[in-house]
C-alpha cells in the first residue's frame, strides 16, 4: 500500500446520524487500484474505490490545476460547517432547481423528489434573484445555466423561466428532463427551441426496456426534438449489475443519431438522495467508476475506443488561458479536479466506425504547445501567436487519419477570435462529445476535489458546489427550509401531488 496524497473527507457513519464530521483521508494505491481511505474515532475505518486502475489515475492527476479564488461559492450554509477556507473554481455551469416535483419516482434520484413530504418551488421573482446571483458571482459571472428539478417540465411556466434566463444574460441554457413531456408534443419541443433553449439534457439509462423502461418515450422525444432541431445530450446513470453492460450500446445509439444527439454524459451512480443508507455489500456491487465505464466501452467497440482516448476536465485549461491572453479578459476556466470527470470526442471514419480525436491528433502535444503560447507577452503578441499557429499547428494532426474536411487551423482560429462556446459550434456539430461525471457521496468525498468543483447550484442560501448540495445533504436542508407541506401546496394550487405522476409508463 502506497499513500499517493493526503486529503480530507467526512465520516459516512456520522453523516447518517445527521452530523458532518470532517476527518483526514488518504488516497492510496493498492493492488493496482486507487482507493480513498479514512478513519473516524467513533465509527471506525472506511475504504472506497477511487480508480479501478492506478495507471489511469496517474495519467489524469498530472493535469490538476488550481483556479482563481471564488469566494461566493461556499459549503457553510445554514447549520453546515465550512469544509474548506475558499473555493478554487468559478462556475462553468450553474444549476437552477425550479421544483422538486416530478412525474416519476426513480429509485436513484439525487433529489429524493416527491418523497420529502413538502414542495420546493421558487416563485418567478425568486428565480430571477437566483439567476442574478449566479450572473453576479465573483470573480466572474456564470454564463451557462441548467434548469433542473425534480422534473422541470411539470412547471407550466417553464418557457417563461427559460426566457428569463436569456434576458438576464446566460448565453447557454439547457433543460434537464426525463423527456416524457417532450415525447408528448412536438409543438412543446418547438416552443422550447423558440424560447432559446440551447440543449436538452435528457435521462437515458439504456437501450432496452429492462434498463430503460421509458425507451420508447425517449425515442419519441428525440424525433420531436429533431423536428425542432433542438440538440440533445443523453445522460445515463450507470449502475453495476443493472445497465453497465449497455454502456457501449448507448454510445452506438447516439452515433446513429448524431444529427441531433450532440453528446453522452455518463454519470456513475452516487449514493445520496434516496439511496444514501444502502448496505455496504449492495453499494459495493452497484458502484461504478470511470475505469469500469471505459472498460465497458472498450469491450463494445473492440479497441476502436479505449481508456487511452479519455482525458480529464482540466486537460483543456490551456485553451482558456490562451484565449484570455489574446482577448485580455478572464475566460471560463475548466479547473475542476481530475477526479470530477473525463471526456473525448468521437467522429466517424469513412467506414462508419467511431474515430476518437486522439487517434488523429497528438492532443497532449497540441495542448502543451497551446500552454506555451499562452505565456507569450510583449508587443505584437497576437501576431506572434497567430504566426506560431500557422507554422506549427498542423504538425499535431495526422490528416490521413482525420475525418474528411477536418481543419484544425480554422477551428482554433474560430475559438481564439470568437472566444466562446458558440465559436466552436462547427466542431461540436461534426462530432459526438463523450464524457463522464462521477459525483461524490459521503463514502468517497474528497474535500480537495470538492473545493475545485465547477458545477454549482444557485440557491436561496447562496451558491453551493454540486457535490455539497447533493452529496452531503446541503440541498436537502435548503429545500426543507424553503418548502411548504404538500397539503398546504395542494390547498394553495387546487391541485393534487399525485396528479403529477404519469399513468402511461412505469414510475421507477
Amino acid at each position: 500500500m502506497t499513500i499517493l496524497e493526503k486529503t480530507e473527507s467526512i465520516c459516512p457513519g456520522c453523516y447518517q446520524e445527521g452530523k458532518i464530521n470532517k476527518i483526514d483521508a488518504d488516497i492510496i494505491e493498492e493492488d493496482g487500484k486507487v482507493w480513498i481511505q479514512k478513519t473516524c474515532d467513533k465509527h471506525g475505518s472506511f475504504k472506497d474505490i477511487y480508480f479501478n486502475d492506478a495507471s489511469i489515475y496517474k495519467k489524469w492527476i498530472k493535469f490538476k490545476v488550481t483556479g482563481i479564488d471564488s469566494p461566493d461559492v461556499k459549503t457553510q450554509v445554514l447549520d453546515f460547517p465550512p469544509l474548506y477556507d475558499i473555493h478554487k473554481s468559478q462556475s462553468v455551469l450553474t444549476n437552477l432547481l425550479v421544483t422538486n416535483r416530478c412525474n416519476l419516482r426513480c429509485s436513484y434520484c439525487f433529489m429524493n423528489a416527491g418523497a420529502s413530504g413538502s414542495v420546493y418551488e421558487p416563485t418567478m421573482d425568486q428565480l430571477k434573484d437566483l439567476m442574478l446571483q449566479a450572473r453576479n458571482e465573483h470573480p466572474m459571472g456564470s454564463k451557462a445555466i441548467q434548469i433542473t428539478g425534480g422534473e422541470p417540465t411539470v412547471r407550466e411556466d417553464l418557457l417563461d423561466i427559460v426566457k428569463m434566463a436569456k434576458e438576464v444574460g446566460f448565453s447557454h441554457v439547457q433543460v434537464n428532463t426525463n423527456g416524457l413531456k417532450l415525447a408528448d408534443s412536438a409543438e412543446y419541443c418547438q416552443q422550447l427551441k423558440d424560447a432559446k433553449v440551447n440543449t436538452i439534457y435528457m435521462s437515458f439509462d439504456g437501450v432496452t426496456k429492462e434498463t430503460n423502461p421509458w425507451i420508447e418515450k425517449n425515442k419519441q422525444a428525440i424525433e420531436n426534438l429533431r423536428k425542432a432541431n433542438l440538440k440533445i445530450v443523453l445522460v445515463p446513470v450507470l449502475i453495476g449489475g443493472q445497465n453497465l453492460s449497455e454502456t457501449g450500446k448507448i454510445v452506438r445509439f447516439a452515433l446513429d443519431n448524431m444529427d441531433i444527439i450532440r453528446g453522452v454524459n455518463f454519470q456513475p451512480i452516487s449514493f445520496c438522495g434516496r439511496i444514501k443508507k444502502l448496505k455496504d455489500e449492495k453499494r459495493e456491487m452497484q458502484r461504478v467508476d470511470y475505469v469500469d465505464m471505459m472498460k465497458a466501452l472498450d469491450e463494445e467497440f473492440d479497441g476502436y475506443l479505449s481508456q487511452d482516448d479519455f482525458y480529464p476536465v482540466p486537460f483543456v485549461f490551456p485553451v482558456s488561458k490562451l484565449i484570455e491572453m489574446l482577448k485580455g479578459k478572464t475566460q471560463v476556466e475548466f479547473t475542476a479536479h481530475p477526479g470530477c470527470g473525463g471526456a473525448t470526442y468521437l467522429f466517424l471514419d469513412d467506414d462508419g466506425k467511431p474515430l476518437p480525436i486522439t487517434r488523429f491528433i497528438d492532443v497532449e502535444g497540441l495542448l502543451s504547445f497551446i500552454d506555451k503560447e499562452s505565456g507569450i507577452s510583449g508587443p505584437l503578441k497576437k501576431a506572434r501567436v497567430a504566426a506560431a499557429f500557422l507554422r506549427k499547428v498542423d504538425d499535431f494532426v495526422d490528416y490521413d487519419k482525420a475525418p474528411q474536411g477536418f481543419d484544425l487551423k480554422q477551428l482554433l482560429k474560430d475559438a481564439t477570435i470568437g472566444g466562446s462556446y458558440d465559436s466552436l459550434r462547427g466542431f461540436h456539430y461534426k462530432s459526438l462529445f463523450l464524457g463522464s461525471m462521477w459525483f461524490q457521496d459521503p463514502f468517497n468525498l474528497n474535500i480537495d476535489r470538492l473545493k475545485r468543483c465547477v458545477i454549482h447550484y444557485t440557491t436561496l442560501e447562496g451558491i453551493v458546489p454540486f457535490c455539497a448540495y447533493n452529496g452531503i445533504g446541503v440541498g436537502d436542508a435548503i429545500r426543507e427550509k424553503h418548502s411548504v407541506p404538500i397539503k398546504e401546496w395542494e390547498k394553495q394550487t387546487g391541485r393534487k401531488m399525485k396528479d403529477d405522476l404519469r399513468k402511461d409508463v412505469p414510475l421507477t
